[in-house]
């Protein structure tokens, strides 16, 4: 690591929460540990898809090894098959922020960042009947049925290519009347104001970054993906909450014979350079005023 980062972690106050976020691939889990190991702390993930006990290598959550150099916690905590929302991350979260360990918050969904820092709206839950039905009209229709069906300012706020945010939106709209921008613009105080943590975001260009996401997946079937889609595939079904992890669908494909592994591997990495474009889309729009790292330097 060059000196530059390593001035950076250097002059992060340890008394202080820390909020690394970057697009997936990007090397920001290896930021947040060696904070851990530097100054000390607990690496929380804020990681959507991570929360998920049933993908540990697909998802790329934290490796044995790595969690055996610092504590961390949010990771696989989550049956697959049930949904999890940004306010039940919020919920779990709390306890660690009231902890004698400084956090060390990683990950790459930015929503989870936007409700800690600036606060979240105190929407209704969702009735497991309307949660059901939105569920089955995805598999069925696909999720582009429902974004029609959107209020027109959720539908200009939201992520309108990622299934869960519409998801989400509609059943918020569905089960209360209000459209989800709606909701949001009523937000509560920020639980963890920017003013009160050191704030990261690791820039990582498309050049870069795509050779890391075809090296990682590669890595990811050489260390098992295959062994854990089939230990996955007696209950699989692409309405569960966890199968949403890229690369889940194409990987059943294989194994049911309608895909090969290289069309899997392919599809898969062309999901991933799509989402890792989302998210920088967002955190330049929603993080100008974080520090930036250079993913090149780490």
């Amino acid at each position: 690591m060059n000196k530059g980062v390593s001035d950076r972690i250097a002059e992060t106050d340890p008394d202080r929460p820390v909020l690394i976020a970057g697009p997936t691939a990007s090397g920001k889990s290896e930021l947040a540990l060696r904070i851990a190991e530097t100054q000390g702390g607990v690496i929380v993930n804020a990681d959507a898809i991570q929360v998920y006990s049933d993908w540990r290598i697909l998802t790329a959550r934290p490796s044995i090894e790595d969690e055996s150099r610092a504590p961390h916690a949010l990771y696989g905590h989550v049956p697959g098959d049930q949904p999890y929302s940004v306010g039940d991350w919020l919920r779990d979260l709390e306890p660690l922020l009231n902890g004698s360990a400084r956090p060390i918050i990683v990950g790459g969904t930015g929503l989870y960042f936007t409700a800690l820092t600036e606060g979240l709206a105190q929407i209704p839950a969702t009735p497991d009947d309307i949660r059901t039905t939105a569920m089955q009209r995805i598999e069925t229709e696909g999720h582009e049925t429902l974004v029609a069906e959107l209020d027109a300012e959720t539908r200009n706020r939201i992520d309108t290519a990622n299934p869960m945010r519409v998801q989400r939106a509609w059943e918020v709209l569905t089960s209360t009347g209000k459209g989800l921008a709606a909701w949001q613009d009523e937000t509560a105080p920020a639980r963890l104001p920017l003013s009160e943590v050191t704030a990261f975001v690791v820039n990582a260009d498309k050049d870069w970054l795509t050779p890391r996401i075809e090296r990682r997946f590669d890595q990811m079937l050489a260390t098992g993906a295959l062994d854990e889609a089939r230990a996955n595939r007696p209950t699989w079904s692409p309405t569960l909450p966890s199968a949403k992890a890229i690369g889940a669908a194409e990987l059943m494909a294989f194994l049911d014979g309608k895909m090969s592994l290289e069309d899997a591997r392919d599809r898969s990495t062309i999901l991933t350079r799509q989402f890792a474009k989302r998210q920088r889309t967002w955190f330049r729009a929603r993080m100008r005023d974080w520090h930036r790292v250079d993913a090149r330097e780490l």
